[in-house]
């Protein structure tokens, strides 16, 4: 549990009007509780519940396998309530856990982008008198300002994740195989620190076309293009790093590309600051982008953190203004 963290969360309660927030995704619980409950994400019927209170008390509720993972992770979390698996409703546990607060009467926010209907139906016919309202733009909101402990995992992470791929790449030679890299590449993301990843995308010569594909038995050939993307993960935050590589020497047209990314890479890398319009990013790119005669796509970057894709996005829509403390991934890309 991250302090500051849920001192934002009750200043973001004080401003909406709210009693209390409750968390219930893998991202949210994590970024509440400060730690991840290892098969949330993985089965759905396994909730995990953070219940922060408008005065800093936290609590959770948790499901009996991981009773010991989260006792034993949450020595400053005193009031974790635990339901059995197949016997109980963790809606039921929740609510208990709610009116032992005094919320059965409160103004509760939550995640309704996540909670199944059926699970909201129980928690309000067992709370009748409650008022819950839906929560996630302000957990949204708080995720994208990262605090001095999330930039400095993210910075190690980013690292591991970036040495890994750069390793694999250096690596890559003629007739070995997508699956040779994908095994390398896995090897480097875990002897690096990284306790899982996801999205692994190596996609060679006629597949590197494709975005978001993963390794196959395809052999590698002289001038084949390799795209190759992980998103390296530790304590529940991700780091996306893609790089491109070609197999022995690269073509004129392919220098070319590379050239115009790579000064579109640095030109983005100087207008990221504090005060800056990311709509104004984004057109900034275009401008030398434009210079290669292929249709864009619509963000040259998004913001990075507990999610692939959070907020910001530096694109065509909207226009947020950047802050001191958000951390994005930029990624002028030609497919």
């Amino acid at each position: 549990m991250n302090p500051e963290i849920i001192e934002k969360q009750r200043k973001a309660m004080q401003s909406a009007g709210l009693d209390a927030l409750i968390a219930l995704s893998p991202e949210n619980v994590t970024y509440t509780a400060g730690f991840v409950v290892p098969s949330q994400s993985l089965m759905r019927w396994r909730h995990a519940a953070c219940v922060v209170t408008a005065d800093g008390q936290l609590a959770m509720a948790v499901i009996d396998m991981e009773e010991t993972t989260v006792k034993g992770l949450a020595a400053a979390i005193q009031n974790v309530r635990v339901y059995g698996e197949f016997v109980n409703d963790p809606m039921d546990t929740l609510a208990d856990l709610l009116t032992d607060l005094k919320l059965d009467r409160a103004r509760i926010g939550i995640e309704m982008n996540f909670i199944p209907a059926r699970d909201f139906h129980t928690l309000a016919r067992r709370l009748p008198h409650a008022n819950f309202t839906a929560a996630e733009s302000i957990f949204d909101r708080l995720r994208e300002i990262k605090t001095a402990d999330e930039i400095e995992l993210l910075r190690k992470l980013s690292k591991l994740t970036d040495n890994a791929i750069g390793s694999t790449l250096r690596s890559a030679r003629a007739g070995l195989t997508e699956m040779d890299l994908a095994g390398l590449l896995t090897r480097g993301i875990f002897a690096g620190g990284a306790e899982n990843f996801k999205l692994m995308i190596i996609a060679s010569g006629e597949r590197s076309q494709y975005p978001n594909v993963g390794p196959t038995h395809r052999v590698l050939r002289e001038g084949d293009l390799i795209r190759m993307e992980i998103f390296g993960i530790l304590g529940g935050y991700h780091a996306g790093v893609c790089r491109t590589a070609v197999v022995g020497s690269p073509s004129l047209e392919q220098a070319k590309i590379w050239r115009n990314l790579i000064e579109c890479k640095y030109l983005v890398l100087d207008l990221i600051k504090p005060g800056a319009r990311c709509k104004g990013i984004y057109e900034a790119f275009l401008q030398r982008f434009s210079e290669l005669g292929f249709a864009p796509i619509s963000f040259v970057g998004h913001g990075i953190g507990l999610f692939l894709h959070e907020e910001p996005y530096l694109g065509r829509y909207g226009d947020r203004v950047l802050e001191a403390g958000m951390v994005v991934g930029i990624e002028p890309l030609v497919v």
